[in-house]
């Protein structure tokens, strides 16, 4: 085949060029991306060539910009679908592992969506995981260890205490939160939902709000009850306060039971707890309280005290209630954003989603322990129920 650049004539004369017979007449936009190659426009033009439909005469640049080209073509969409080559680095903050509400089921949900949308651990991915249930020094020296292996992202789970590890270990590293315990716009780590700004996104649970429903559900589920025992810890006092707030409005006795110094003694806590004759229990969410859900409702039940927790997996352990959101959507969206920010995006340019739909889950089961019946307005409202 004789290729006519303007100017001259150059044969090319490489072998591993030589048409063959099952893709030579095949137009290169049909074939896969993979095979569009120069390879491949050579054989198409030879094929043209030698049936007489096609004299080659094109400048050496236009030649290069087509191929170019060609390769450009191809929709966004489909690259996407193709895994990454490159090994990637990322670092996850959490609870442990043992987490019944977050470290376990969320934490696999998050790794399969990653594995979905093209990194898989242990092939292109490595994930480097810390601690934050283990102290803050353990967080803070976890967070440090990432940095210096240089992660390109990463996902702080939870409380402040992961946020506050992975900002002080590096001035650059994109983070992606999973807020739920504070309020990342009022403590100043994202300027606003849509337009987060600097290198913070991420998606944020708006836990006090959730305390202000969840007493107001445990007085339509009991009206004629008003002494109300709160169980939180320091993680906690933003929803604390939203609680205990509602609870004056609604003309309820509130006793603060507050843990301090953990790991924490529930035993001991609700032998406390039960001297003040309390008539419901409101369980505030807290990195150590998740790791321990069984045991915590069942020393409600042991004490005859219906309680309403925040999220489903304490229902699922014997709570009599929960209303809260369901901690495995946000772990996928996590992924999602890990993903954006692994190809490129930038945080500031990622707005901040709040999540929108919570769930009502009740333990009849644990009722009928308690001796009480649920009315039917809560029961109605129910989105799961547990028999």
């Amino acid at each position: 085949m004789i290729v006519r650049f303007r100017g001259q004539s150059e044969k090319l004369s490489l072998s591993a060029f030589d048409p063959q017979p099952d893709d030579s007449n095949q137009h290169p936009a049909s074939l896969k991306r993979q095979d569009c190659t120069l390879v491949t426009w050579y054989r198409f033009f030879t094929h043209l060539a030698r049936e007489g439909r096609m004299t080659v005469t094109i400048g050496r640049r236009e030649l290069l910009v087509a191929l170019g080209g060609a390769a450009t073509a191809w929709p966004l969409a489909a690259r996407a679908q193709q895994p990454s080559t490159q090994v990637a680095r990322i670092g996850v903050l959490n609870t442990g592992l043992d987490d019944a509400v977050s470290g376990g089921l969320g934490y696999r949900a998050f790794v399969a969506e990653l594995q979905k949308l093209g990194f898989t651990e242990g092939r292109n991915l490595v994930i480097d995981y810390g601690r934050t249930d283990q102290g803050a020094d353990k967080a803070f020296a976890d967070a440090a260890t990432m940095a210096r292996s240089n992660v390109a992202v990463i996902v702080a789970s939870g409380s402040e205490l992961p946020l506050q590890a992975a900002v002080a270990a590096s001035p650059s590293v994109p983070i992606v939160i999973l807020a739920n315990n504070y309020d990342p716009i009022a403590r100043g780590y994202v300027t606003s939902l849509a337009r987060p700004g600097g290198r913070i996104t991420g998606l944020f649970n708006r836990q006090p709000e959730l305390a202000q429903k969840r007493v107001e559900l445990l007085t339509e589920a009991f009206p004629t009850r008003t002494r109300l025992a709160v169980l939180w810890d320091a993680s906690s006092s933003e929803a604390f306060a939203a609680a205990e707030g509602t609870a004056k409005a609604l003309s309820l006795q509130f006793y603060s039971t507050k843990l301090e110094r953990p790991p924490y003694d529930f035993d001991a806590t609700f032998h406390s707890m039960i001297s003040d004759n309390p008539q419901m229990l409101l369980v505030l969410s807290s990195r150590f309280f998740a790791p321990h859900v069984s045991r915590i409702a069942e020393l409600a039940i042991r004490n005859r005290l219906p309680a309403m927790f925040n999220f489903s997996a304490y229902t699922r352990a014997g709570g009599l209630m929960s209303y809260g959101i369901d901690p495995i959507p946000p772990w996928r969206r996590a992924a999602s954003y890990v993903v954006k920010i692994l190809r490129g995006a930038k945080p500031m340019d990622l707005p901040v989603e709040q999540a929108t739909t919570f769930e009502l889950a009740l333990n009849l089961k644990t009722a009928k322990a308690l001796g009480i019946e649920l009315p039917t307005s809560i029961l109605l409202r129910a989105d799961e129920v547990i028999e």
